[in-house]
């Protein structure tokens, strides 16, 4: 990871993205498809290795028919 300061945060983020779009029932592909970002991004966020811009968590969350406060809605494992 380069750059995060909080790696357990950002993996936190991962984790819930990952679980929001599982309960839809879509795949990565369909999420990077819908969200109009990279396939291998959004990989990258699940797996907590990046720590996406507010504006890529914006448009993911509106691909998960979501909003941003129900994806930063989770809480970091100490």
């Amino acid at each position: 990871m380069i750059n995060v300061k909080n790696k357990k945060l950002v993996k936190a983020l991962g984790e819930r993205i990952r679980t929001l779009r599982l309960e839809l029932q879509i795949s990565q592909e369909e999420l990077a498809n819908e969200a109009d970002i990279p396939l291998s991004q959004i990989g990258r966020i699940e797996r907590g290795e990046t720590n996406p811009t507010i504006s890529t968590l914006f448009v993911i969350a509106e691909a998960l028919k979501s909003d941003l406060k129900t994806i930063v809605d989770f809480k970091s494992k100490k």
